[in-house]
C-alpha cells in the first residue's frame, strides 16, 4: 500500500526543488501518493493567505510532509510559515544532520564531520512573543519590568522593543530525551547540550539543569555541556569531537548553519521537524527568489531531506539507496550544479533537473 505524504511546493525556487526531490524519492521504488499543496508568497497573491486551509487539512490527514523552501520576509510582512507549522503541529524537534560527502567543496574535507543538530522548535525567542516599540502593550510591559526587576531596562521607554524568552522543563525534556533516543537508535556515542546559563540563569539555567537531569537516565550515552559561544569555536577548531548537539531554538538555528558551513554549505543541509503531530522534512536553506525559474539551484538538501523522510517511513533500504546515489553523483563531480564546482563559472555545471536525473540514474 502506498504512503500518503503531503508535498508542499513552496515559492521562489521551491517548486523546482520539490519536483526534483519528488522524482528522486520515487526513483527508489517506494510507493507514495503525493498530495501536492501550495504555500508562500505566490499563493498569497492569489487567495490572500500564505498558508491555505487545504494545506493544514492535508497535514492533519497525512501527518507527514516534504516541504520545499518558503520565503520569510525580513522585518515586515507575514510571520514565518515554518515557525507556524512547527508550533501548530507540535513539531518540537528540528533535526539537522551535517555530514561531509567527498567531492563537496569544504575547508574541512580532511576532517570526518558527521554531526546531528537537535534544535528545540517551539520555545525560546522564536516563540514569537514580541512587543513593538511605541505600542501601548510594550510601554506597559516596560514599566512593569522596571517596577519588579532589580535590573532596570536602561534604554528609553519609547525606543525599546521587547521579546520574551520562554524556556520550560517540559519543552526541554522533550528535545533532550529525543536527542538521547536518537543517539541510541543511530549508534551515536555522545550528546552535547548547549546553553548560555552563565548569563541567563533562569531560562538557559533551567534548560541546562533539565538536560543534566534527563542525561542521568541514559548512562550508556556520554553527556557534556558547552556554552554557546565556546561551542561555536569548538565546532570550527575540532568538529570531529562532536556527535549529537542539543540546543534551544535560537542557538540551534544559528549553529545548524555554522555546522552546515563545515560540510559545504546550506546546499547540502537537510532537515526534519518531528513531533507528536507528525513530521515535516525540509532543506535548511531559503527560497532564493532571484534564482526562480532558472533551473540553477542545488537540489541536494531537499533530496537528502527526502532520505530523512524515507527513514521516518522505516524504508531504510530505500533511504540508503538514495543517499548513496547522492553521494556518488557528488563524488564524481560531473552532473552537479555550479555551486559544487571548483569554479562557479564552470560551463560543465548542470541544472537542478539534470542533477536530479543523474541521482535517479544511480538509484
Amino acid at each position: 500500500m502506498a504512503y500518503e505524504v503531503t508535498l508542499i511546493t513552496g515559492d521562489g525556487v521551491g517548486p523546482e526543488l520539490a519536483a526534483a526531490a519528488r522524482q528522486c524519492v520515487d526513483a527508489t521504488g517506494v510507493a507514495i501518493n503525493w498530495d501536492v499543496q501550495e504555500a508562500g508568497i505566490d499563493v498569497m497573491e492569489r487567495i490572500g493567505t500564505p498558508l491555505p486551509e487545504s494545506l493544514m487539512e492535508s497535514l492533519k490527514r497525512t501527518r507527514c510532509a516534504l516541504k520545499a523552501p518558503i520565503t520569510t520576509p525580513v522585518g515586515t510582512g507575514f510571520r514565518s510559515i515554518n515557525v507556524h507549522l512547527r508550533q501548530a503541529l507540535g513539531l518540537y524537534a528540528c533535526v539537522r544532520p551535517c555530514k561531509y560527502y567527498p567531492g563537496v567543496r569544504s575547508y574541512f574535507d580532511k576532517v570526518p564531520v558527521d554531526i546531528v543538530i537537535m534544535r528545540e522548535n517551539t520555545e525560546d525567542l522564536y516563540a514569537g512573543i514580541e512587543f513593538e516599540r511605541g505600542s501601548e502593550e510594550c510601554e506597559k510591559l516596560y514599566d512593569y519590568i522596571n517596577s519588579i526587576s532589580p535590573k532596570k531596562i536602561k534604554s528609553g521607554r519609547d525606543e525599546t522593543g521587547i521579546s520574551i524568552k520562554p524556556i520550560s522543563v517540559s519543552g526541554t525534556e522533550k528535545i533532550i530525551r529525543y536527542s538521547f533516543e536518537y543517539a541510541r537508535k543511530n549508534n551515536r556515542k555522545k550528546v552535547t547540550a548547549v546553553h548560555k546559563a552563565n548569563i541567563m540563569k533562569f531560562s538557559d539555567g533551567l534548560w541546562l539543569q533539565t538536560c543534566r537531569d534527563v542525561a542521568e537516565q541514559y548512562p550508556d550515552i556520554a553527556f557534556e555541556d558547552r556554552i554557546v559561544d565556546n561551542m561555536c569555536m569548538q565546532l570550527v577548531q575540532k568538529p570531529e569531537l562532536y556527535d549529537v548537539i542539543c540546543l534551544p531554538n535560537l542557538y540551534g538555528d544559528i549553529l545548524s548553519d555554522l555546522a552546515a558551513g563545515l560540510v559545504g554549505g546550506l546546499g547540502v543541509a537537510p532537515g526534519a521537524n518531528i513531533g507528536d503531530g507528525g513530521a515535516v522534512f525540509e532543506a535548511t536553506h531559503g527560497s532564493a527568489p532571484k534564482y526562480k525559474g532558472l533551473n540553477k539551484v542545488n537540489p541536494t538538501a531537499l533530496i537528502l531531506s527526502g532520505v530523512l523522510l524515507l527513514r521516518h517511513l522505516h524504508e531504510n533500504a530505500a533511504a540508503d539507496k538514495l543517499e548513496n546515489a547522492v553521494a556518488e553523483v557528488i563524488r564524481e563531480g560531473k552532473s552537479v550544479t555550479y555551486d559544487m564546482k571548483a569554479d562557479r563559472n564552470d560551463p560543465t555545471a548542470v541544472g537542478t533537473r539534470e542533477m536530479a536525473d543523474a541521482i535517479c540514474e544511480k538509484c
